[in-house]
This record gives C-alpha cells, structure tokens and sequence, in this order.
C-alpha cells in the first residue's frame, strides 16, 4: 500500500523546506516527481533547486526540457509519471494523480494559506476515508518535522 505524508510548513517555506527532502529522495535512489499547480511555479522551483546551497547538486528537470524521463527529480505541472518516480510529491495544492501508482506520495502545504490549508484537509479525510494509512509532520520552531498523527 502507498505510503502517504502530509508535511505542514509552519516555520519555513518551501522552497527551504522542500531541497533537503528531495536531496534525501536522490541519496535513497528513489525517483521523484513534484507536482504543483502552475509552471511559474515549476520554473521559479527549478531555479532555485540550480542554487539553493552552494555545496549540492541536485539533478533534476521540468516536464517541458527535453529528456524529462530521464530526470531523477522532476518538476511537474502534469498528473503524468513521466520519469516513472516511485515517490510523488504534491505542492501549492496540485490535484495528485491516483496514490495508488506510487510507492510514497507527500503533500506538502503552507500553513499560512488558507486555500492550501483547506485542500490539505480535504485530502486527509478523502484518503482516509479510502481506507488508506496517513502521517501527519508539522515543523518544529526549529523547522525540523515532528510526527503528530
């Protein structure tokens, strides 16, 4: 069964939040997609994963760049598994594909957008009520995760 997350940001966002998650993705062998709502968004992410520290380097790619299917992470706008990733992450409230079709699916939302907060619950209770295991994590004011439910 699908392993499914919600990562609620309190302290950081996630653009800081969302980098070591998938730096410890990459270490693991796994391939990731992150799916978000606009490609604006997409592209400003893709930016900033090039120069987020200076020490790393984190391969990934858009969904729009030529060989995407080859990319170990990749941004997405699209509900497609394009790079066949075993683990998904669902960000800005994007609509996720079908859990099923993945080995770990993790919803990050802000904690201070009422809209993502809202989707995020919507989310849980449907998952949930599907019969499916969910964990909660919520920032600590250290901006480490802390298991909650």
């Amino acid at each position: 069964m699908t392993e499914i997350l919600f990562y609620h940001l309190t302290e950081s966002k996630l653009e800081d939040a969302l980098p070591p998650l998938l730096d410890k993705s990459v270490e693991r062998g796994w391939r990731v997609a992150v799916q978000m709502k606009e490609a604006a968004r997409r592209d400003a992410l893709d930016q900033h994963l090039w120069t987020y520290r200076e020490d790393s380097f984190l391969p990934h790619g858009t969904d729009e760049a030529d060989f995407a299917g080859d990319q170990p992470v990749l941004l997405t706008v699209s509900p497609d598994n394009a790079n066949a990733a075993t683990v998904r992450f669902i960000v800005d409230g994007a609509e996720p594909p079908a859990v099923a079709d993945y080995e770990r699916i993790v919803f990050m939302f802000d904690g201070y957008d009422q809209e993502q907060l809202e989707g995020a619950r919507a989310q849980w209770k449907k998952l949930k009520g599907e019969g499916h295991s969910l964990t909660y994590w919520q920032q600590t004011p250290e901006g480490r995760w802390e298991k909650k439910a």
